[in-house]
């Protein structure tokens, strides 16, 4: 509240005795003036209005005078005289400690004009009018406004002294401010305080008052007015601007913008790029109507900051003054609200889209309170009538500028498969999230290892289903090999052991693509069992004896190398000896027989456990035998025959035999099966596809069952989802990474997409207007791709942009103009789709300027792709 000037009129003094004479002539009667006066200060007090002080002194002179009976020239009041309640006589400031009774009287509006027109006012003096302000529910005259000093951010020598109400919003303070320094409208301001450190702080909620914001009289406001191109003088001088140093005279296409790459972050410079060109957002963020909307007080919100931080990169993206900003301030921002974006890892951008949709939605949110609303099942009564009943709910407690451009609505439809209950809901969404149509089939790639040693191994790519188990592998290997499935024992080979020996009930989501699969001849099976006649099958471990670095060079270490053998032994056969001339026959492609019978003489064989073989003997043996444990690192000190369990044998060669006997190029050899040419074609879908099997009816997973009201337990309920209320905004996320409890991939299944006229009135069952078609019918605006695979990655973006039309390639801080055939591929992530009626609509109210004409030039291959 602005001091108030006196009323030049009200406080004219007679010029005359003759002017005094008639002024006196035409008061009314004494008894009138005091029924007119004394009425209306027995008004209540009422906020808002405004009351004027009196001094009593001058107050009483005048109650004497009316009081007297006669118009007494030694009673005369004279003109109303306040200079006993002013400090001094420059400023007006009133006295401190002024108490009513005692040093004034208050007198409403109407008491004190009448007044004023019948005595006049001292000649200089303002009257010192004060407004009724109500303070936990009690109304009171504010006599001491609070004083602020309001300062530029540009200018903080000339500062003006301007007096407000404790009531007064902070916006009063801004817009006195804006009004005092001339400030043009289109220019945005914001406000900060100098505290009682010295330090500045910001006023974000001008909502609030002042008594509120516990501003005190003297305290310093500064005006802060924001820059031609989005920034904010205080970030610049705290060094957080976001504006490169080369792009300071720099002007260019609005929204032709790049966001540095702060490390990994390119997920969300994908997400804010696809955000920034969804129009009828941007123009809210641009036109600031935000700021009328800002909701600080929702405790599902951020406060109003997130949406503060967009809007700040909004203004610096469109300003058309950078080729490129670093978003640090937004980033830091995201992760101060949602710890998982924290530090610099890779995310996923739609994640972190979903989490800006939602955080902008309550931080925008018009609801202030929200009140409790129940779920509403349909019970039999007609959609019309279910599903606007859901979506006024629904706005009941959500209504923002998100909800206008985002938010659809689904039905969904939930049967018990035990009583056939249905139960009907309609609710709410952001985005689509839709699944990819799935081949039920793979492509693995294995190793087949056949018993006869004349044979080497052979790599076969075999056809299975992606839901089958081992034994659907070897099923599909045997039609290769002629060799029957049971003979088949299929490993997981690692680091030259065997990681994993498969079960035949395993299933096969556990290989994973990456994985070196060995599948071996045997005839027998990989677990002994008692009584069987079967042979017994043994896993063999490769080592070669080393040197190892000890002081005495007496000790020999022992490396693993080659592969693996799963070995087939009769049981009658099963001893050391039988072993190692199996092992000889095995090996036989590879390692040469000596040509003689010689001794050895080495001695070391004596110092050596019992269950090592051979023992110390005449004839010249390549290797050694021992048990070991399933890694092949520990000696076990168990003859073959005594173990009852799974046993492990090591074949242990000392360099000097292995150079001379072991052929190690013959034994890494392998023949290629002619079904390794076999790739498994993937046909690119639909993007309608995908939307279709979206709203296929599906049965609930075990780990998310549906409570059936009817058979009151939880159900495994089938399930349909259907589209009935589409958005201005369609925003489409492609489920490309698919999570189980074995693998993790993405899905690189090309989906065709339109460009134009994407047409939902097969999808939407919603009663249709045929009057409007193109309320169905939507254009492409945004693309977020993912280059790369689950591990390591990239982000980039595809957005037309809304002034000009014309699309470009947004790679964090490169951005450069394409056309529109290089738009699809496989890197197709989220797609964001604008409604036609909707982008009509806006381009009937866009500007005439004529746009920028776009650069030549296009992106690199964007299939080829330098990851993070």
């Amino acid at each position: 509240m602005a001091a108030v000037a006196a009323d030049p009129a009200a406080a004219a003094i007679p010029a005359s005795a003759e002017e005094e004479e008639r002024q006196h002539e035409a008061m009314p009667d004494l008894d009138e003036q005091w029924r007119q006066v004394e009425n209306g200060r027995e008004r209540p007090l009422r906020a808002g209005e405004s009351w004027f002080l009196v001094e009593q002194h001058w107050f009483k002179q005048w109650e004497v005078y009316v009081k007297g009976g006669d118009q007494d020239a030694n009673t005369f009041p004279g003109c109303i005289n306040n200079a006993g309640l002013f400090e001094d006589q420059i400023n007006w400031h009133l006295r401190e400690g002024l108490l009513e009774g005692n040093d004034y009287v208050l007198l409403p509006a109407t008491s004190w004009n009448y007044l004023v027109s019948w005595y006049g006012l001292e000649d200089g003096q303002p009257p010192i009018e004060r407004k009724v302000i109500e303070l936990s529910g009690v109304p009171k005259v504010e006599l001491y406004p609070i004083e602020l000093l309001l300062v530029q951010h540009s200018d903080m020598e000339t500062a003006l002294t301007i007096q407000f109400s404790h009531t007064d919003s902070l916006d009063v303070v801004l817009q006195t401010a804006r009004e005092q320094f001339l400030v043009e409208p289109q220019e945005d301001t914001r406000l900060w305080i100098k505290n009682s450190e010295g330090s500045l702080d910001r006023l974000c909620n001008t909502q609030i008052t002042l008594l509120d914001a516990s501003l005190e009289t003297g305290q310093l406001v500064i005006m802060e007015t924001r820059n031609k191109d989005g920034t904010w003088p205080s970030a610049q001088l705290c060094g957080m601007d976001n504006m490169p140093e080369e792009d300071e005279d720099f002007q260019g296409q609005p929204g032709i913008c790049g966001l540095t790459n702060l490390g990994n972050t390119c997920f969300m410079n994908s997400a804010l790029q696809c955000l920034s060109n969804v129009p009828q957002l941007t123009e809210y963020f641009l036109n600031n109507r935000y700021l009328e909307e800002l909701n600080f007080w929702n405790p599902l919100g951020m406060k109003g900051e997130l949406a503060e931080a967009y809007a700040d990169l909004v203004k610096q993206t469109w300003s058309g003054y950078h080729r490129s900003i670093v978003p640090n301030v937004f980033k830091n921002k995201v992760g101060h609200f949602a710890s998982q974006f924290l530090g610099y890892q890779q995310h996923d951008s739609q994640e972190l889209l979903s989490f800006l949709l939602d955080g902008l939605h309550e931080d925008l949110n018009r609801v202030k309170k929200k009140e409790y609303v129940e779920l509403c099942d349909g019970a039999g009564r007609p959609d019309l009538e279910v599903a606007q009943e859901a979506w006024q709910n629904h706005k009941r407690r959500n209504d923002s500028v998100i909800v206008d451009t985002f938010h659809g609505l689904f039905k969904s439809t939930l049967v018990c498969p035990d009583c056939g209950n249905v139960s009907v809901t309609f609710d709410p969404f952001c985005y689509l999230s839709v699944p990819l149509p799935v081949c039920s089939r793979r492509v693995l790639e294995v190793f087949f290892v056949p018993m006869d040693p004349r044979r080497k191994p052979e790599q076969h790519r075999v056809v299975v289903p992606k839901k089958g188990n081992i034994s659907d592998l070897c099923v599909a290997l045997s039609t290769h090999t002629s060799v029957a499935p049971d003979k088949m024992i299929v490993a997981d080979v690692f680091s030259h052991r065997f990681y994993k020996l498969y079960q035949l009930e395993d299933p096969l989501s556990s290989i994973l693509d990456r994985d070196d699969i060995f599948v071996y001849e045997v005839t027998g099976r990989i677990e002994p069992v008692e009584g069987s006649r079967d042979d017994i099958v043994v896993p063999v471990y490769l080592r070669e004896r080393t040197p190892s670095r000890d002081f005495d060079n007496s000790y020999y270490g022992l490396i693993l190398f080659g592969h693996p053998l799963l070995v087939s032994v009769p049981r009658d056969r099963f001893s050391w000896e039988g072993l190692y001339n199996i092992l000889m026959y095995r090996l036989s492609r590879y390692v040469t027989k000596p040509t003689s019978d010689e001794d050895d003489g080495d001695e070391k064989d004596n110092s050596l456990h019992t269950s090592q073989w051979p023992p110390r003997r005449r004839r010249k043996q390549l290797f050694t035998l021992q048990t070991v444990n399933s890694n092949g690192t520990s000696d076990r000190t168990t003859s073959p025959e005594e173990i009852q369990t799974q046993p492990y044998i090591a074949m242990d060669w000392e360099p000097e035999m292995k150079r001379r006997y072991y052929d190690e190029v013959e034994a890494e050899g392998y023949v290629k099966h002619d079904c390794v040419g076999y790739m498994l074609k993937k046909s690119p879908v639909q993007l309608q596809e995908c939307i279709k099997l979206f709203t296929t009816v599906e049965t609930l997973e075990k780990e998310n069952p549906w409570y059936c009201s009817s058979c009151k337990q939880h159900q495994l309920a089938t399930k349909k989802l259907d589209l009935w209320m589409l958005p201005e905004v369609l925003i489409i996320h492609l489920k490309r990474f698919s999570f189980s409890k074995f693998s993790r991939e993405k899905l690189d299944t090309l989906v065709q997409f339109p460009i134009r006229d994407l047409d939902f009135s097969e999808f939407v069952i919603k009663p249709k207007n045929e009057s409007t078609p193109d309320m169905y019918k939507y254009d492409l605006i945004a693309v977020s791709n993912h280059y790369g695979g689950m591990r390591d990655g990239h982000y980039t973006t595809f957005a037309c942009n809304k002034d000009s039309g014309q699309w470009h390639y947004f790679d964090d801080n490169s951005v450069s103009p394409v056309n529109e055939n290089q738009i699809e591929s496989k890197a197709a992530y989220v797609l964001f789709y604008q409604r036609q009626d909707v982008g009509r609509r806006q381009s009937q109210t866009a500007s005439s300027d004529t746009p920028a004409s776009p650069a030549s030039g296009s992106p690199s291959n964007p299939e080829v792709m330098d990851v993070n």
